[in-house]
This record gives C-alpha cells, structure tokens and sequence, in this order.
C-alpha cells in the first residue's frame, strides 16, 4: 500500500508541476484587468471600447503605458498637468483621478478601473468628431483634445508626453 501512495504521490507532484510549469509559460496578463488582455483594446464600433479595461491605480499597472494614456485623459480634462504624464501612477494621478471621478459622476476612489474607464471611453469621436464607425481618432476632453488611434489588432495608440508614438500597454513602461 505504501508503494501506490508513494507513485499516486509522484503522480500529483508530476502533475501540479507540469501546470505550474504551463501556466508560467503563457504571457502575463495585466494586473486587475477585466478583459485579460495585455493592452487597452476595442473592436469593432468604437463606443464600448473602454468597456472593460483594467485597473490602473497605485496597486495595479502602477508603472505602464496605460497609466500614461490614462495621465492623458487627466491632462484633457484638465485635471492633471502636462509635467504629470510619466506613466507613473502616484499620489498626484490619484488624487487627479478622483477629480476627475467627481466631475464625471463616477465613484470617486482614486483608482481607474472598469467604471471610469467606461465613462472616459464614453468621449472617444473618430475623424469627424462623430461616434460611429469603427475608426477612434480623438478623446474629447473638457479641456484639451487628444489623438488617439486603434490599430488593426485594436491595440490603443497615443502620444506620451514627449510627443512620442506609444502603445497603452499594462505590462511596460516606455513612455514618459
């Protein structure tokens, strides 16, 4: 009896490590994300892209692309300044987050997750300001207007503040 407990043992073991071993072989989805995707994506006609993006905050996509096109959308409502766009999720993105939350009837925590990025999403306009169609040309924000695009895969793409071509990834940070 000792025997088949020691290879059903071995077996498990086996197994659990051949799934550890698997799952760490898939690429890392962001943290706190609702569509498990590694970028800010859409597809299709473009009003409910921002639908179920994830969480960008203080512990979640702390320091990526993300947070930098989320700094942007600060920065076009006029909650954040030009100087704040660094892709860095800190206690001045936080507090210009539940601003903005506040101006925009969103509850107001200081963390972009899936209701606030739905509400930003809401003010996404293609070439002529319209919202139809499946072509995302511009964030409408209260302040300032800023170009974004969808590529072919949807992956979101913007300017940093820099000036520098970036995709809105969770996972990185290139942008400053």
């Amino acid at each position: 009896m000792t025997s088949k407990r020691a290879r059903f043992a071995a077996c498990t073991i086996g197994a659990l490590t051949a799934g550890v071993l698997a799952l760490s072989a898939t690429p890392a989805s962001a943290s706190g994300t609702y569509s498990g995707l590694d970028y800010v994506y859409g597809g299709g006609v473009f009003a409910d892209d921002w639908d179920n993006e994830g969480i960008v905050d203080t512990g979640h996509n702390k320091q990526s692309n993300a947070t930098c096109l989320w700094q942007k959308i600060l920065w076009a409502d006029g909650e954040l300044a030009a100087s704040g766009i660094d892709g860095e999720f800190g206690s001045n993105t936080a507090a210009a987050t539940a601003r903005w939350q506040t101006k925009f009837q969103v509850g107001s925590d200081g963390s972009a997750g899936q209701n606030t990025w739905t509400a930003a999403g809401n003010w996404l306009r293609n070439s002529d300001y319209g919202t139809s169609g499946n072509t995302v040309a511009y964030y409408i924000g209260t302040s300032h207007v800023i170009s974004v695009s969808r590529d072919s895969d949807g992956y979101y793409h913007f300017t940093d503040g820099d000036g520098s071509g970036r995709i809105a990834g969770y996972n990185y940070r290139t942008c400053s």
